[in-house]
């Protein structure tokens, strides 16, 4: 039975965590934060088992975390409420070519990433965004602007 507490209380840390982290950092994982990774998750698994070396107690925690993994998955398909609540909602980052710098702010974007992001989506500049969308797996999702609203706001700052 402690071995499901702690793989129960364990699980909800690491849960808990990787929220705290953020989208991006979740889609664009270093070779450093790799390897940090996998350590962390020897340290999980030395917490959970403590002394305990049998196979017995390796599924256990093994169960256990997946126990609460397909929960939480029900949870979120079965209530908007908490799927929104566990997984995040999607976050607009560029309307209409103007980038939006509170939520850029809030998930630590920077320009520099969301043009890289735009150069692999095969968007040359922001102008011509209608919207940018960081999705809560991590992704930025891109709608490029009719040609029309595109050559409007160009006309606009060659005014300005």
């Amino acid at each position: 039975m402690d071995i499901i507490l702690r793989a129960s209380v364990m699980f909800f840390i690491m849960y808990s965590l990787l929220r705290l982290l953020g989208k991006r950092e979740l889609s664009q994982v270093t070779p450093f934060e790799l390897v940090l990774l996998i350590v962390m998750g020897d340290l999980v698994q030395q917490g959970i088992t403590h002394n305990d070396l049998s196979m017995t107690g390796a599924a256990l925690a093994i169960a256990t975390i997946a126990f609460w993994a397909l929960a939480l998955s029900w949870i979120t398909y079965l209530s908007p409420r908490a799927e929104r609540w566990l997984e995040g909602v999607p976050r607009v980052l560029v309307k209409d070519g103007e980038l939006i710098a509170a939520n850029m702010r809030r998930d630590r974007i920077t320009r520099a990433e969301v043009e890289i992001e735009m150069r692999l989506a095969g968007i040359a500049r922001i102008a011509e965004v209608a919207w940018a969308i960081l999705e809560p797996n991590g992704k930025i999702s891109f709608i490029a602007r009719k040609e029309e609203q595109t050559t409007k706001q160009e006309d606009d700052e060659k005014v300005t």
